[in-house]
C-alpha cells in the first residue's frame, strides 16, 4: 500500500497503518459482491506473509534498542491481557456482532436498514475485522491488535505522551467498537501535524478514512482540509485520494442506508429500499431521549424552553451530568488556550472541534459521541509536559487502576451505579488466561411474515448469535407498529436486498402472533 500512496511516516507502525486502510478499502469494495468469508481472508493473509518475507519486514524490529523492547514487551502484555476479558458494551451484541455475522455470511447488503435500522451503519471498522474473523480472529479482538500497533508507534515517535492514553483506551479492547480506532488514528494524525508533516494527501486521506469508520468524527477531516488550505497552501489535487475515500463511504451507505451518511435522512435519492420514513422518526426522537439519558420522554422535551434544553443536559442525574459539565469547560478553557497561543494550528484545531460539537450538540449530544474531544484537547495542551518518565508513570498508575476496574467490576458498580456500562463487566476469570472470554446463547426463535422468514432471539434484546436473518424483538414492535414489515426483493435471494412494506391484513396477524410470542417469553 505504501507503493499506491506513499509514506506518511518511517517506520514498521506506518507500514500497519497503511495496511489497515488498504486492505479495509480493498474489502469495502469487494464486500459489494462476496461475502468477506475465507476465501477472502487466506488470499490476504497469504499475500501479507509474502511481502513480510519477501521485503524483509521483520528486519525493522531491529530498530528498537533493550529499554525499549522492554517498554513494548511489558505494555503488549498489559494490552493483551486487558483483551481478554469478557465484552461488555452493549453494541457489541446489538450492533457490531449481527453487522459481523452478515458481513462474512452475505456481504454488503442492499436495504439492510429496513431489518434492523442500526445495521444501516455497517461501519468500515467492522468490514476490517469481519475479514479477519473467520479463523484468524475468531474473538474479534482486533482493537486489540490495534492498540499494539499504537504502541509501536509511540515508541517508534518517541511522543511518549500517548501512553497516557493507553490505559483508558484498553476499555475498547475487548470488542471491535469503532471508538477505540477513531480515537487512536486522531491522535496519530494530531501527533503528525503538530510535528510538522505536511504530506497533505496522505494526512487527508487517512482522515477521511477515520470519518468513515465513524462520522461523529467530522471534525478531523475539517481540520486537516483547513490546515491544506491555510497553512500548507495545497492545490486540490492532493485532496483526490481523500475524496476518492469519501466517495466509497457514501456509495456504502446509499447501498446500505439509503441516504449518504446514516442515520440522517439527508440527500434523498429516491431510493426503494430506504428506510421507512416513520421508522427513522422513531430513531430521530430516540436519539433526541438519549440526550437527555432517557430520563424523559420524548414529549416532555419538546415542551423544554431553550433554557430548559441546557439546565436539564447539565442537570442530570447520575455521572452523564458530570462528563457534560466537563465538555463543555474543556472546550472554553481550550478555546482560551487557543486565544492565548495564538498559533494558527492550535486555532484551527478549536474550531474544528467546536464545529464537530455544535453539530453533535444539535443532533444527539450523548457523551459517547465527544468523548475523542477529551482526549484531543489533552493532547494539544499537554503534549510538550509530558516526556518518557512521566508519561510511564501516568500510564502505571491508570492501567493498575483500570485492570482493577476490569477484574472487580463490584468497585465500579458500588461506587459509580450510574454509569451503566460498569454494570454489564463479568470480573476476572481463569479461563481467560488461555482463551478470551466470549458470550454463547444461542436461544430463538423462528417465524415468517410475508416472503421473510426469520429468527427472533428468545427471551433476549439482541441478536448477536441467532443464526440470520434476525430481527431484534425492538424493531419488530416498531415496524408492526407503523403498519409494515421488511420484506425481501427477491423472496429466493437473500443477498438481493430488503425493503419495507405494507402489510397485509394476513401478514399483520402473522406479525402479531411474533410481538404476542415475544411478549410471552418476556414476562
Amino acid at each position: 500500500m505504501e507503493n499506491i500512496w506513499g509514506i506518511l511516516f518511517q517506520g514498521i507502525s506506518w507500514k500497519m497503518i497503511s495496511g489497515i486502510i488498504g486492505i479495509t478499502l480493498i474489502w469495502t469494495l469487494t464486500s459489494f459482491f462476496v461475502p468477506l468469508n475465507i476465501n477472502v481472508e487466506v488470499p490476504s493473509i497469504l499475500l501479507g506473509l509474502f511481502f513480510f518475507f519477501k521485503n524483509k519486514l521483520y528486519q525493522e524490529f531491529h530498530q528498537f534498542s533493550k529499554k525499549d523492547f522492554t517498554v513494548l514487551s511489558v505494555i503488549s502484555l498489559t494490552i493483551i491481557f486487558a483483551g481478554s476479558f469478557y465484552p461488555y458494551i452493549l453494541d457489541h451484541f446489538g450492533y457490531y456482532i449481527p453487522t459481523l455475522k452478515w458481513l462474512t455470511e452475505y456481504g454488503l447488503i442492499k436495504g439492510i436498514s429496513n431489518v434492523d435500522l442500526t445495521l444501516g451503519q455497517m461501519s468500515l471498522w467492522h468490514i476490517f475485522q469481519a475479514g479477519f474473523s473467520n479463523f484468524s480472529d475468531p474473538f474479534l479482538r482486533i482493537n486489540t491488535v490495534l492498540l499494539m500497533i499504537y504502541t509501536f508507534y509511540i515508541i517508534e515517535r518517541k511522543n511518549w505522551i500517548h501512553l497516557c492514553f493507553l490505559p483508558v483506551l484498553l476499555l475498547f479492547s475487548q470488542s471491535p467498537s469503532p471508538d477505540l480506532p477513531v480515537i487512536v488514528f486522531s491522535l496519530i494524525i494530531l501527533n503528525e501535524l503538530i510535528a510538522g508533516n505536511r504530506n497533505t494527501i496522505i494526512l487527508f486521506a487517512f482522515s477521511v478514512f477515520v470519518f468513515a469508520i465513524k462520522p461523529t468524527m467530522i471534525w478531523l477531516p475539517v481540520l486537516t482540509f483547513l490546515v491544506s488550505l491555510f497553512i500548507f497552501k495545497s492545490n486540490f489535487k492532493q485532496l483526490l485520494l481523500g475524496g476518492a475515500i469519501l466517495f466509497l463511504f457514501f456509495t456504502k451507505n446509499i447501498w446500505t442506508f439509503g441516504y449518504p451518511v446514516f442515520p440522517v435522512a439527508i440527500g434523498d435519492l429516491g431510493l426503494s429500499w430506504k428506510p421507512n420514513p416513520e421508522i427513522l422518526n422513531t430513531s430521530s426522537q430516540f436519539a433526541v431521549m438519549k440526550t437527555y439519558d432517557m430520563q424523559y420522554t420524548y414529549e416532555e422535551i419538546q415542551k423544554f424552553s431553550t433554557a430548559d434544553y441546557i439546565r436539564n443536559w447539565f442537570s442530570l442525574e447520575g455521572i452523564k451530568s458530570k462528563i457534560n459539565i466537563l465538555f463543555v469547560l474543556s472546550l472554553i478553557i481550550f478555546s482560551v488556550f487557543a486565544w492565548i497561543k495564538k498559533r494558527k494550528l492550535i486555532t484551527l484545531i478549536c474550531i474544528s472541534l467546536l464545529i464537530k460539537s455544535i453539530l453533535i450538540l444539535a443532533f444527539s449530544a450523548q457523551y459517547r459521541f465527544f468523548i475523542d474531544v477529551f482526549f484531543v484537547i489533552f493532547f494539544v495542551m499537554f503534549h510538550e509536559y509530558f516526556d518518557k518518565k512521566k508519561s510511564i508513570i501516568v500510564f502505571s498508575a491508570l492501567s493498575l487502576f483500570f485492570m482493577s476496574i476490569l477484574s472487580f467490576p463490584e468497585i465500579i458498580q458500588k461506587y459509580i451505579p450510574s454509569f451503566r456500562v460498569g454494570s454489564f463487566m463479568n470480573g476476572l476469570q481463569k479461563e481467560q488466561i488461555l482463551k478470551p472470554s466470549t458470550y454463547e446463547y444461542q436461544q430463538f426463535d423462528t417465524f415468517k411474515v410475508g416472503n421473510l422468514q426469520f429468527n427472533v432471539s428468545h427471551n433476549y434484546p439482541y441478536s448477536f448469535d441467532t443464526p440470520i436473518p434476525a430481527v431484534t424483538p425492538f424493531y419488530i414492535v416498531e415496524d408492526v407498529k407503523a403498519g409494515i414489515f421488511p420484506q425481501l426483493l427477491d423472496k429466493n435471494d437473500i443477498k438481493k436486498g430488503f425493503i419495507w412494506k405494507k402489510m397485509t391484513p394476513e401478514e399483520k396477524r402473522e406479525a402479531q402472533k411474533v410481538i404476542n410470542n415475544i411478549k410471552n417469553t418476556d414476562k
